[in-house]
């Protein structure tokens, strides 16, 4: 069975954790059976082997690559290390620490909050990537973004609002920053409860995109397909 350690680096509201789960059970869910997965918090200090797993799933949080927290210069760390010994892949805060630590550069966007169902055109031809596509629509949350890429790595998939929104290196990692581990009741629960602190508007505007139909299981399936390879 493939062995997956899944680096938690934040935590839904607890409010909406309680009704839609943690970001590791939103990966166990979206990724099936056929997988052992071990959860570390790497906020509190647990640090996986990457050599002791197939893969690492790097998740979402509510923090910055580009603050202080001596956590995240460890987790930066960790994923140089890691690179090369094991699968990695990135989901939003995760895809940015990967740009980050790789020789990216991440900054708090001008372009403001990305939320709702983002479209995105897929531009590189993978692999793993079947059934092809050559557009995907998955739920965003993000202020931050990659602003640099690292040069060493392809872009997979892009937008006019988000041109680095999917990365890959070499064959054996892979980063997006939208969140097809986000279930549209969730990510609509997310999002409307941010009135305070995003624009009402384009709140409303998210919202009613989180209506409309999405490719959560195609990209679900692609992630599965890589860490299966």
């Amino acid at each position: 069975m493939t062995r997956i350690a899944i680096l938690e680096t934040g935590a839904p509201p607890p409010a909406l954790a309680a009704v839609h789960g943690d970001y590791p059970a939103m990966f166990r869910d979206l990724l099936g059976g056929g997988f052992a997965f071990e959860t570390f918090d790497v906020q509190a200090g647990e640090w996986p082997d990457p050599e002791s797993f197939d893969a690492a799933i790097l998740t979402g949080s509510a923090a910055g690559v580009y603050e202080t927290d001596a956590w995240i210069g460890e987790l930066l760390d960790w994923i140089r290390a890691a690179k090369g010994r094991t699968r990695l892949v990135g989901i939003c805060f995760g895809h940015q620490a990967m740009a980050e630590a790789l020789g990216g550069r991440v900054e708090k966007s001008e372009r403001g909050w990305g939320v709702g169902l983002h479209r995105f055109d897929v531009v590189s031809d993978e692999p793993w990537m079947t059934p092809a596509a050559a557009k995907i629509a998955i739920p965003a949350s993000h202020q931050d973004q990659v602003v640099e890429k690292p040069v060493d790595a392809r872009v997979l998939l892009r937008s006019d609002f988000t041109p680095f929104a999917g990365l890959a290196w070499g064959d054996d990692a892979i980063s997006f920053q939208a969140h097809p581990e986000f279930t549209p009741a969730f990510a609509t629960a997310l999002t409307a409860g941010r009135h305070d602190r995003i624009d009402p508007a384009l709140v409303d505007r998210a919202v009613d995109s989180l209506k409309g139909p999405d490719d959560r299981a195609m990209v679900g399936r692609w992630i599965r397909d890589f860490l299966s390879a």
